[in-house]
């Protein structure tokens, strides 16, 4: 492994504050594609532009949510927006946005996604029903 991908990787992880498995992967497997995919990314989400960072992390929750992400990378993007400041509420709403364009299927991703990292609970029914889940596949 170069020292080089060491290097970046790790400034990767103090810069968005998570890595996702792939870019660990493609550090030591690709490291030029990475390399070309994190410089869109930073010209997109993580240079200070006219939006802050804080409304880039709520705009990043909604197209993954909408995108129909893996839970992991939702979340990661939540615990950033949290680090940053942004309320749970406030990421709620902002995953509440995909209800009437993605469908309630979507929703329900990253409001799991949400949910588990907030540890939000909620109301159980008192009268016997059949159990629902939490609108995930297994």
């Amino acid at each position: 492994m170069s020292t080089d991908a060491q290097a970046y990787i790790d400034d990767m992880a103090r810069t968005r504050g998570y890595v996702l498995d792939y870019h660990k992967v493609m550090a030591k497997q690709d490291f030029p594609v990475l390399q070309a995919a994190n410089d869109l990314v930073a010209a997109a989400y993580l240079d200070q532009r006219t939006l802050d960072h804080r409304t880039k992390e709520l705009i990043f929750i909604v197209s993954l949510t909408v995108m129909r992400a893996s839970k992991g990378h939702i979340q990661s993007h939540i615990r950033v927006a949290l680090d940053l400041g942004v309320t749970p509420r406030e990421i709620l709403e902002a995953i509440e946005i995909s209800l009437p364009e993605a469908g309630v299927v979507a929703f329900q991703a990253g409001f799991e996604a949400w949910r588990e990292v907030v540890d939000a609970d909620g109301l159980e029914p008192t009268v016997r029903v059949h159990e629902g889940g939490n609108g995930q596949s297994t």
